[in-house]
């Protein structure tokens, strides 16, 4: 007897709504109905994964397809909603370009929440949140997540570590050096955030202010110097490789 073909294929296309999902009906319009007609050509019958970052992925089926939206019946559960590992990276704002990679890939690798972190060496001040946003929905979209990052609004660094919990562990890359990254983040448990500067690092004061909060830990990452962005991702890793989520 021929196989029976895996329902939904794997090359379904996933697409992130901010409606709460359920069975029954959902319309879709505006870029996400121009994205499945114009782009994937979707007709009527064509499936969909759908997640809205709280409680899972869902199978839609096409109903009915038009110019400018079209109708999805929502047929099933696939997935429960995946189980956040509880990480947070404070990354200071960088180049444009360089940020949104930034939140791709804390999407990516499974982060909880994204905070953008004023310091005196910022050079970027001022952020598009909603395009932040929409790169880590495409993210979460080709990536198989089932959630997407909480995006802050931008924090001083001195409100950061002002308001800083005490349960919380803060790993900050220290470019004048700090214990093996996972090494420490091994020997830490619970709940945890990163903390990454300025393409200038921090100054004096900064880290003295850091070093100051009773679960802050300076790591280091390696022998090499590496930019923000990438010393972003490289910590995050590493604190996923720690707590097993790799």
């Amino acid at each position: 007897m021929p196989a029976t073909p895996a329902w939904p294929p794997q090359s379904t296309p996933r697409l992130f709504v901010e409606t709460p999902l359920g069975l029954g009906p959902l319309r879709v319009d505006g870029p996400q109905a121009h994205y499945l007609v114009s782009v994937m050509r979707m007709k009527a019958g064509d499936p969909v994964k759908l997640f809205d970052g709280t409680s899972g992925e869902w199978l839609g089926v096409a109903a009915s397809v038009g110019k400018r939206d079209l109708m999805l019946d929502v047929t099933q559960k696939l997935r429960e909603a995946e189980t956040v590992p509880d990480l947070w990276l404070c990354a200071a704002p960088i180049k444009k370009g360089r940020i949104d990679w930034v939140a791709e890939k804390a999407c990516e690798l499974g982060v909880a929440r994204l905070i953008p972190v004023l310091t005196r060496r910022t050079i970027v001040d001022r952020l598009n949140g909603e395009r932040l946003r929409a790169h880590m929905i495409e993210a979460a979209e080709q990536c198989g997540r089932t959630a997407v990052p909480e995006l802050t609004e931008p924090v001083k660094l001195s409100a950061l570590l002002r308001d800083w919990p005490a349960d919380r562990a803060l790993f900050f890359a220290d470019e004048t050096g700090g214990a093996p990254a996972l090494a420490a983040m091994r020997a830490a448990s619970g709940a945890a955030a990163i903390l990454i500067g300025p393409e200038g690092g921090f100054d004096d004061d900064e880290r003295a202010a850091i070093r100051a909060v009773p679960s802050a830990v300076a790591i280091g990452l390696g022998p090499r110097i590496l930019r923000a962005d990438t010393a972003a991702a490289a910590a995050v890793a590493l604190w996923m490789a720690a707590r097993g989520d790799w």
